[in-house]
């Protein structure tokens, strides 16, 4: 007995001793092998850790007015397990789909949503139509939630509103290209503007409150607390002017809504600094609403990602490249027309020409005979290339942009050499890299860097760094770069060939050229059916505030060209435009540049010279004159000292006072010649008609001379004549004929099938 008692003792004994064998083996697991595994469970539980989110940098246009910024919203959630116990499952579910627009099925689903326990979740965000809402539809949901609580005389009917924030647009959809958007997540979408380029400048760092906090997670006080501060993101201020690219955007609309295009784009800039004013493209989209249901064409910014052949508005580069080579004589003439060069025949948007011109009306009427001799010919290959090269083509511009394509110059023939020089062939230029070689001319010739941030601050400590004009290079001087400005006036001002004359604005002088670019077709060749047509230019001439591209891409009628279907939009955008900058406009004598015929020449001032002199110094500059008077020196002259002098003009030096001159004979002159040279022998006047002066008659009414002039429209077979040229040309802005290069031009992709055929026997033209 005793034995069996010891036994049991030592068995006894023996099971707590490995008992605590064992308790001590696990102790010491726990205490030193498993240490730091069980030291980072405990200060997990114990420890808290609250991320206090940044706010998201605000974006402005360049006066201050808002363009994207963090705002509060709200995010839908229910409580399936309370609804379902107070039974208004169908309240619920007819309330939300009214309010948000949910499917009834889906919020049905999340009414009875259940764990992998089975039991009923207490909390379920309504996805997607409920995340992130605004205010207004915040208290919608509010006066449901409020007048359920009541009908069923609650103070919770599962219904949940969670405070966020969110980013809101409150232009809508005026700069979405320009500005990008983040989506719902807060994340910004790669690729599409502002939002994304400076992504990490603008989200900041989010800042963390870490704490202590007992089992039940309620905070430990005068527990020790690590605070790491918030960083917000920094502002960004565009260069953008919001009123311009309002007008810009409601001029496209119009315009996008009558000609029906695949796409639009507008760029606006001040070619002095290069800064962006509006950037715009149509279809658009709005940031506020991205996902509902948009083509994802939309979200596409053609001004610096889409590459085409860009036409006669590319010839702008020939012409610079002429004057500054000294090679481009505006009073020499050529045979207009056809001209042939190795591989091909280029033709005229008029193919029969319009006989011998002179370069200047080749540059008016766009005539791609006069820039192949002026690019292919006289400068040559490799001095076209080198000037195509220095404006810019063939390179990104470097704007703070994502996506910006590069373009191709790939000349390889002298096919290629040929149709470069009017803007064809291995060549695709970007919207953007156009305005910029534009700019460079109406700056001075300085190409510059385009940018479209103006400043970046530093919401923590007000630090603002400006952003500086760049100079890339000097392409041509500022003296040929004026010149050349004087003829691309011509081509807006000269109101019976200038291709550009649609974007006339009386008061105002504005330089530019139209261009029309035809597609190329799928199984080589062109498609004249689909054109690319454009207008680039600036205003004022003397004092550049504003160039511009307008492009049109595929235009439902496929007659029009860059003159008639992008000119009227140039003249809208720049009408408003530059009276809102102030610009004031010049008086009809003063400004008017207009011109109904060829001009090459400018009037010299003769002011106080000998008659003979001044009569000698006319002789040797070719321009026919008529004196008035009985004077031995000149009084004062017409057309005025720096005007133009239009092709057949007379010069009239006039040696006395005006009052005591005869009336000349006006008959052939416009309207607008007419009474200046009237004004100057101080005579009133009288007219009948429009158009040109067919006849006159002087006659004295109370003591003072007054003329009759009877003014008809153009005679009819130039009437005729212009008409064909405007069907033939679309206002001088015609289709290519013919082009021996399969250029890939394509408005959705910088890639390029280019390859120029040698043997190719015909050419195209593209219009101006």
């Amino acid at each position: 007995m005793i034995k069996r008692i010891k036994l049991r003792t030592l068995l006894i004994g023996g099971i707590i001793t490995l008992f605590f064998a064992v308790l001590m083996g696990k102790v010491f697991w726990i205490q030193v092998v498993e240490a730091d595994f069980w030291q980072a469970h405990a200060e997990k539980v114990w420890s808290k850790k609250k991320v206090i989110p940044a706010s998201r940098g605000k974006i402005t246009d360049r006066n201050g007015d808002i363009l994207a910024v963090d705002a509060p919203a709200y995010t839908v959630a229910i409580n399936p397990k309370l609804i379902q116990e107070i039974g208004i499952q169908e309240d619920i579910i007819k309330g939300l789909h009214s309010i948000l627009g949910k499917k009834e099925d889906e919020l049905r689903e999340l009414v009875n949503a259940k764990n992998e326990n089975g039991e009923y979740y207490r909390q379920r965000e309504v996805r997607r139509e409920g995340w992130k809402v605004d205010q207004d539809v915040k208290e919608q949901v509010e006066k449901l939630r409020d007048d359920l609580m009541k009908k069923h005389e609650r103070e919770d009917v599962g219904i949940i509103l969670i405070k966020e924030q969110k980013r809101y647009y409150p232009k809508n959809s005026l700069a979405s290209h320009i500005l990008g958007y983040v989506n719902r997540e807060g994340e910004a979408v790669q690729g599409t503007g502002i939002e994304a380029y400076y992504d990490e400048m603008l989200k900041g760092q989010d800042g963390s409150l870490e704490y202590k906090s007992d089992g039940r997670g309620i905070e430990i006080p005068k527990a020790s607390e690590i605070y790491t501060p918030v960083k917000n993101g920094k502002d960004l201020r565009l260069t953008i002017d919001y009123t311009i690219q309002y007008y810009i955007e409601e001029a496209m609309k119009e315009a996008f809504a009558e000609l029906k295009p695949i796409s639009m784009t507008v760029i606006a800039a001040d070619p002095n600094t290069m800064e962006i004013l509006g950037m715009a493209n149509m279809p658009t989209y709005n940031p506020n609403e991205y996902w509902k249901g948009v083509d994802q064409k939309n979200f596409y910014n053609h001004a610096i990602k889409s590459v085409y052949e860009p036409g006669s508005t590319f010839k702008i580069v020939t012409l610079a490249g002429a004057v500054e080579e000294g090679m481009f004589d505006p009073d020499d003439s050529f045979m207009s027309g056809s001209i042939r060069v190795p591989g091909q025949t280029i033709h005229d948007v008029k193919r029969s020409g319009w006989g011998a011109i002179s370069y200047l009306e080749g540059v008016k009427r766009s005539s791609n005979v006069a820039f192949v001799k002026l690019g292919y010919e006289k400068l040559g290959p490799e001095l076209l290339k080198q000037y195509v090269d220095d404006f810019g083509f063939g390179q990104k511009t470097g704007i703070e942009l994502p996506g910006e394509a590069k373009g191709m110059v790939n000349p390889v023939y002298k096919a290629d050499y040929a149709a470069m020089s009017y803007g064809h062939g291995t060549l695709l230029v970007t919207p953007i890299q156009q305005l910029t070689a534009v700019a460079a001319v109406a700056n001075g010739g300085k190409l510059m860097e385009p940018h479209i941030v103006k400043s970046v601050t530093d919401p923590h400590t007000g630090e603002t760094v400006n952003t500086q004009p760049k100079v890339v290079r000097q392409v041509i001087s500022t003296e040929k770069a004026k010149e050349v400005s004087g003829y691309l006036e011509q081509v807006v001002s000269d109101l019976k060939i200038g291709t550009g004359r649609h974007a006339y604005i009386e008061g105002y002088r504005i330089a530019g050229k139209t261009g029309t670019a035809v597609k190329p077709a799928k199984g080589g060749g062109y498609d004249y059916k689909k054109q690319v047509v454009s207008f680039a230019g600036y205003a004022p001439v003397d004092d550049p505030k504003i160039a511009i591209l307008v492009l049109i891409d595929e235009p439902s009628n496929s007659e029009l060209g860059g003159g008639t279907a992008a000119g009227p939009v140039v003249k809208k955008i720049l009408n408003q435009v530059l009276q809102y900058m102030g610009v004031p406009k010049q008086p009809a004598q003063a400004s008017s540049t207009a011109v109904s015929s060829t001009s090459s020449l400018k009037a010299p001032d003769l002011g106080g010279l000998p008659v003979q002199d001044a009569k000698n110094l006319l002789a040797g500059k070719g321009i026919s004159y008529a004196t008035l008077g009985n004077g031995s020196e000149v009084v004062s002259q017409f057309p005025k000292a720096g005007s133009y002098i239009k092709s057949g003009q007379h010069m009239y030096i006039l040696t006395e006072e005006g009052r005591n001159l005869n009336i000349p004979n006006v008959r052939g002159q416009s309207l607008r010649d007419a009474m200046e040279l009237l004004s100057v022998l101080q005579v009133s006047v009288k007219t009948a008609g429009e158009g040109y002066v067919v006849d006159q008659q002087v006659t004295e009414v109370r003591g003072q001379r007054q003329v009759s002039l009877v003014l008809e429209p153009i005679r009819e077979e130039e009437a005729q004549e212009e008409a064909e040229e405007e069907q033939a040309a679309s206002d001088g802005d015609g289709a290519a004929d013919e082009t021996p290069s399969n250029s890939d031009s394509n408005l959705d992709s910088e890639a390029s099938n280019s390859d120029s055929n040698p043997d190719s026997s015909e050419s195209g033209s593209s219009s101006p």
